[in-house]
């Protein structure tokens, strides 16, 4: 049989390490003990080795987090539909996009029971989002394909991210959210990096499905002179305008990253009103890359451990 390979890791459009899918290869691959694991996999993708003995950097960390970090509750933070009674009961349900429908495999979707328009994911990875605008040009069999690839994602043994080793996977089907007088599926994501609870930094992604960029801003909107986490990152040419509401996303997001020492929470601003998107305690797996280099330390600086 062929080793062929499959990239297995996603954000923000950032293709990771490859992943040979020969069931096989898979199998020994989940006999390496997370730490061994991760110090490849980190050497593959960041370009040296990890100190996980005494990590530095926010890279670093974060590995070190995976290994060290466990608490029941995280499973609940990454798990896309659970986290939303979660969010709903620190935050309140005003701010949770509605769920229309789940179902546990891409065969048991039914499309009768949903609006014109409506948007299906999966609730254990990031990578297979499908945006219905229009049902009747909608192609479910194309969409039905995104999603089974999707369903074969696995965060903890491909990137021994712990909390989804217990995530039971389903689809999601969500409210189609949309800018009243935009065109574009796509949403500014403002997603907040906090260190022990405290927000310090926000990263802006716009325009992800044509021009993506992306643009961090410390707590009182001034733009940063770094990038990250993709290695083709880019800025975006006009400066992102501070958010009216940015004290209130700012409380949000201290309301709900009380439980790591590090977590990013990701917020939408729809039509002038703040909605949650999800939380995420290992952006890019914990192997995405800064430029400048030096403040991948800087931030990893910011996490108590």
């Amino acid at each position: 049989m062929p080793l062929t390979t499959d990239l297995i890791i996603k954000e923000n459009n950032m293709k990771l390490v490859k992943i040979r899918k020969n069931p096989f290869f898979e199998r020994l691959l989940r006999l390496i003990p997370d730490s061994l694991y991760l110090r490849f996999l980190y050497k593959k993708n960041v370009g040296h080795w990890p100190d996980l003995s005494n990590p530095k950097t926010f890279t670093e960390k974060l590995q070190w987090l995976k290994i060290h970090n466990r608490k029941p509750e995280y499973s609940i933070m990454v798990d896309k539909y659970l986290v939303k009674d979660y969010v709903a009961n620190i935050i309140g349900e005003k701010y949770i996009i509605p769920t229309l429908a789940t179902w546990n495999s891409v065969d048991e979707i039914d499309l009768s029971v949903l609006p014109n328009q409506f948007v299906l994911k999966w609730n254990h990875d990031s990578g297979s989002v499908v945006i219905c605008k229009d049902k009747k040009t909608f192609d479910i069999d194309k969409a039905k394909r995104k999603l089974a690839g999707g369903q074969r994602q696995n965060g903890f043994w491909y990137g021994r991210e712990w909390p989804y080793k217990s995530v039971k996977p389903i689809i999601i089907a969500e409210k189609f959210m949309q800018e009243t007088n935009s065109a574009s599926n796509d949403l500014a994501d403002y997603k907040f990096f906090c260190f022990n609870g405290e927000p310090m930094y926000c990263q802006v992604i716009r325009d992800r499905s044509t021009a993506e960029t992306i643009d961090f801003y410390d707590m009182k909107w001034r733009l940063m002179p770094f990038v990250g986490l993709n290695p083709v990152a880019r800025n975006g040419l006009i400066p992102v305008a501070r958010p009216d509401h940015l004290d209130e996303m700012i409380d949000i997001c201290r309301k709900l990253a009380d439980k790591a020492p590090f977590t990013r929470v990701d917020l939408y601003v729809i039509n002038n009103k703040e909605y949650f998107g999800e939380i995420t305690l290992y952006p890019a797996s914990g192997f995405g890359v800064f430029s400048p280099k030096e403040w991948d330390e800087k931030l990893g600086k910011l996490i108590n451990i």
